[in-house]
Formats: structure tokens, sequence, C-alpha cells
């Protein structure tokens, strides 16, 4: 009977730590919530709106006309290539950071701005105006912040970003 006791046990604690394992390894790993994803930039933790199909990533930040200091938008793409972002529709100034698949900054960009659409202006001659921002190499993912947070956060091309880049690209269509 006694050893029918201690398998039991052995059997239960088993169990108990193999159902437990999942829990730990996410510890290591910023919790999403409602699609917002914590990244930690420059030694500040920013809140990252995901954006990962075709229609969201063309609307980006168009149309808002305001945005938290601590907020932003991660662009994940599902490939890596030379991409250039524009300030379509946008009424607050943003900052802009293009990084590789390794999670490494290719290139940084204040982007202020621009003149809206005007009334007379085709759809075609307005998107031809605006400015573009390379990521200068290839990309698979761009944050866009606040204007003027670049200059806080003592960044440089090159510098590693920590990215559940896994996550991103299960979610990104």
């Amino acid at each position: 009977m006694a050893t029918i006791v201690t398998r039991t046990n052995r059997v239960l604690f088993i169990l108990a730590l193999l159902c437990t394992l999942p829990l730990l390894g996410g510890c290591s790993k910023p919790a999403m919530v409602d699609g917002v994803l914590p990244v930690e930039i420059g030694n500040k933790t920013f809140a990252l709106e995901i954006v990962a199909d075709d229609d969201s990533r063309n609307l980006g930040l168009g149309g808002r006309t305001e945005m938290d200091p601590d907020k932003g938008m991660i662009f994940s793409f599902p490939d890596s290539k030379l991409r250039r972002f524009v300030m379509r529709d946008c009424s607050i100034d943003i900052d802009i950071i293009f990084i590789d698949s390794a999670g490494r900054i290719t290139a940084m960009h204040h982007m202020p701005t621009e003149e809206d659409k005007r009334d007379d202006e085709t759809q075609y001659a307005y998107e031809s105006r605006l400015l573009k921002y390379s990521s200068r190499f290839n990309a698979q993912y761009a944050i866009e912040l606040v204007g003027g947070m670049l200059e806080t956060l003592n960044l440089e091309e090159g510098q590693q970003i920590k990215l559940d880049t896994q996550y991103l690209q299960s979610v990104t269509r």
C-alpha cells in the first residue's frame, strides 16, 4: 500500500510539474494584452499596438490626432525587404524605427506632419508628393512612436531591440 501511495504521489508531482512548465517559460516574455505588446526601447517600455495585416498597415496612425508618449505601433511584415513609409493622413509628428528580422535597427527617422490631401488633388498626386522614409536595408518590423521620442532614447543603428519575433510572425498576415 505504501508503494502505491508513493507512486501515486510521484505521478501527481510529475503531472503538476509538467502543467506548470509552460507557465514558467512564459514569465520571461512580455504579456500581450488586447493586441498591445510591451517592448523595451532604450531603457523605456512602450505599449505597442500590433499592426500585422495589409489594411491596418496601410492605415497606420493615419487619422489619429494624438498619441501618448509611452505608446506606439509595431508594424510586422511577413518578409524582410527594403521598406518605405509615408505620412499619409497623419496629423501628428512621428518617429520611426526600422528593424530587421534579427531585431537590429536599420534606420531611424523623424517624420513631421505634411500638408493634407487637397480637394483638387488626386490620390496618386497626393501619394506622390509625400516624403518617403526608407529602412535603408531590409526590414521586417517598424516601430512608430510620438514625434521627438528618438531624441530621448539614445539609440544607434545596428542596436538590438528585443522583440518576440516568433509571436509577431504568428499573427502576421
